[in-house]
């Protein structure tokens, strides 16, 4: 039994999250979860809600709330949505925890010893009618690059243009409206990972089988340009991790807060801790410590590609500049991004589907799998209803689902709902066998190296083997001239229904979990031995014909929702 440390990146805290932001990390990393619990081995998949830096409070402010009151309650909204989509996190933790609180100052503090922390004066604006700095996203105004009189401080949401607050035309302050703004001195303490660049290199070498874009980004931030910088860790803001070495309060930092870039990543260690505290675990540190048991955990992590930077580098450099054992990545799986019917999901323009809408419409399987199936590997994918339609209904109904009603009724009809006895496996039961021993090994060898797309093309083809055997024996033809060989091949097929629930399961646990109660079946474990696998019903196994598994979409449904979700005509 092997060991897995999993973590998907932190979702952000001010709102409900799209379906871009589900595939991008928290989905594709359940997937693996699921999938190596079912091989039998230990895993730990931690997630956290990101509750830190300016964005959260905005949001509070407009949801006119105490900003600790917001948090808390977009944190139980999260977990519910998450639930729902069945992600399977052993531990769903909060950056703003007491547990966090004192490992980011604890690592401050480390870093500070190994000189690793400078202090730099800089120029920020600040808002005269607010009486405080403007870090980035307290800032609004008009973007040089597309004129859109709302873009923020770090990026316009219309062109998707990277921005300083300082690039904006006629700024203004995001919490007032003033333009009484002008620029004003401010200290912040930096983080001085460009001392480590040759130790970040090799470490990123020592990673031979990372994706070419995660490597790529990597090594992008490292050698273009100037080459790796050193980045702010402390922001002025009244929400966050007070700037503290160890426990004590940082001279000259008495109104600042740790940068949420810093303190956020540190969380996937206090999930940990927050995991154990709460009661669910035993021993944080055997997966986290290299001292303490934690030599033989692979640990994966899941991420859009906009996060690489800081999980291949700055992250890597607040371990490595510690100084402490601590468990570093071995395996970084990043992706693209998935876009809506040509563009960007927006918030404020009601464009997309956002993940309690998407669980309104249709049950969390139905979205687990094209998600999955489309997932933007080595590109960006593009979500459009008429794929997601067709997704549906060739795959999941017309496949999966097809083959499930076709034997479950057949069976009813002619045997009653129990596994008819009678006959032996022939020739084509035998070939069946061979072929699907052949495409589970395909599918595990693309499930271990998290080849998402593949893996559900593969597990799409086990599914219609089950469509191509009836096709091929036809017991309803069978059945007319030799029931017992009819028999054999109703109680392989419906043995089947329990192979492909199981294989199926880290895709559509819902569905796969369903069948196993309809089927009165229990898990008995990933299949290693298929002939074997294919008997585990027994003649007189009594089950219940389960429902239509997935339901087809309609036109009407899918030109409905296009209409719903297309989003508000903008300027």
């Amino acid at each position: 039994m092997s060991r897995h440390l999993i973590t998907s990146a932190l979702p952000y805290i001010n709102g409900i999250k799209h379906l871009g932001n589900l595939i991008g990390s928290q989905l594709p990393a359940d997937l693996y979860a699921r999938y190596q619990r079912a091989r039998g081995n230990e895993v730990l998949f931690l997630c956290a809600t990101d509750e830190h830096g300016t964005p959260a409070e905005i949001a509070a402010s407009k949801a006119k709330q105490p900003v600790a009151e917001y948090c808390a309650q977009m944190h139980r909204v999260q977990a519910e949505l998450s639930s729902g989509f069945g992600l399977s996190f052993d531990f769903f933790g909060r950056s703003s925890s007491k547990q966090n609180h004192k490992l980011t100052q604890h690592f401050a503090g480390r870093l500070n010893e190994a000189n690793l922390i400078s202090e730099h004066v800089e120029d920020q604006l600040f808002s005269i009618f607010d009486n405080r700095f403007l870090p980035d996203r307290y800032v609004e105004g008009t973007c040089p690059a597309c004129g859109y009189e709302n873009a923020r401080g770090d990026q316009c949401e219309n062109c998707t243009k990277q921005l300083d607050p300082t690039d904006l035309i006629n700024p203004r302050s995001a919490i007032s409206g003033s333009t009484q703004i002008e620029m004003r001195k401010t200290t912040h303490l930096y983080l001085r990972q460009s001392t480590l660049r040759d130790q970040l290199d090799t470490w990123i070498d020592s990673r031979k089988d990372w994706p070419v874009l995660t490597t790529s980004i990597a090594k992008k931030w490292l050698h273009d340009g100037d080459g790796l910088r050193d980045r702010g860790i402390t922001r002025d803001l009244d929400w966050g991790i007070p700037v503290a070495k160890g426990n004590k309060i940082w001279p000259g930092m008495e109104n600042k807060v740790f940068y949420v870039w810093f303190d956020a990543p540190i969380e996937y260690i206090a999930c940990a801790q927050e995991w154990v505290d709460t009661g669910n675990g035993d021993n944080w540190k055997r997966w986290w410590r290299l001292d303490q048991g934690a030599e033989d955990v692979r640990y994966t992590q899941f991420m859009g590609k906009d996060n690489v930077p800081f999980h291949t580098l700055s992250f890597p450099a607040t371990l490595i500049g510690s100084g402490e054992p601590w468990k570093q990545v071995d395996y970084i799986k990043s992706f693209n991004y998935l876009i809506y019917a040509g563009g960007q999901f927006s918030t404020s323009q009601g464009r997309g589907v956002f993940m309690d809408q998407a669980l309104d419409l249709l049950p969390a399987d139905y979205w687990r799998w094209w998600l999955l199936s489309n997932c933007p590997e080595n590109s960006d994918s593009e979500f459009t209803w008429e794929s997601f339609q067709i997704g549906v209904n060739k795959d999941l109904a017309d496949v999966f689902g097809n083959f499930v009603s076709r034997v479950t009724k057949f069976c009813r009809a002619n045997f009653g709902e129990t596994v008819p006895a009678g006959g032996t496996y022939g020739a084509s039961e035998m070939l069946l066998i061979n072929e699907l021993t052949n495409r589970i090994k395909t599918y595990e060898g693309y499930m271990e190296a998290i080849e998402v797309r593949k893996a559900s093309q593969e597990l799409r083809a086990i599914w219609a083997t089950g469509n191509e055997y009836l096709q091929k024996v036809a017991p309803w033809i069978a059945i007319k001239n030799d029931r017992t060989a009819a028999a054999a091949q109703v109680r392989l097929s419906l043995n089947l229904i329990i192979l492909f629930a199981t294989l199926s399961s880290p895709f559509i646990p819902n569905t796969s979990h369903y069948l196993f109660d309809t089927m009165n079946a229990e898990y008995i474990g990933w299949p290693h031995n298929v002939k074997k696998e294919l008997t585990a019903l027994q003649a007189g196994h009594s089950f219940t014909v389960p429902k239509v598994l997935f339901s087809k979409i309609s036109d009407n449904q899918r030109k409905k929702w296009y209409e719903k979700f297309s989003g508000k005509e903008t300027c």
